[in-house]
């Protein structure tokens, strides 16, 4: 584990991952951090918790910053590291810090802005406060 990281899920890079010069291609990362926080929220549990609450908004991806410090390889085991470091009015900052599985060195960091969206509307709604008060609890 990271310091500052309670959760991480690890995967292989693939062969439709890779470029030609046998990196993996610089959209992947955005992948691979979608990959993370679908593990992530299915570890904090936050669904069976709250149900209807959770449901019925979605967070969807408002900003991302991508700091690419050395590319991944085909068959490299990625451990992707997810944290919230930020709860807003309507949205969430989080942080995934993508590493070599074997090596842990630091390949790829992530800051992502998530705004709170109404589905049926589509529109951006403040965090309710039960679900603020679970994503508060989450371990950082």
């Amino acid at each position: 584990m990271r310091d500052g990281f309670a959760f991480s899920t690890r995967f292989r890079v693939r062969y439709a991952e890779i470029d030609g010069q046998k990196v993996v291609f610089n959209s992947r990362y955005l992948e691979y951090a979608d990959v993370a926080v679908t593990e992530f929220w299915e570890w904090t549990g936050i669904g069976d918790a709250l149900g209807a609450a959770w449901h019925e908004t979605e967070f969807h991806v408002r900003h991302t910053a991508i700091d690419f410090l050395k590319p991944f390889v085909l068959g490299d085991t990625v451990e992707a590291f997810v944290r919230i470091n930020r709860i807003g009015g309507s949205s969430l900052t989080q942080t995934f810090e993508l590493c070599h599985a074997e090596t842990g060195e630091l390949h790829t960091v992530i800051a992502m802005t998530v705004v709170n969206v109404h589905l049926p509307t589509g529109k951006a709604v403040r965090i309710a406060d039960d679900v603020r008060g679970f994503l508060e609890r989450i371990p950082g």
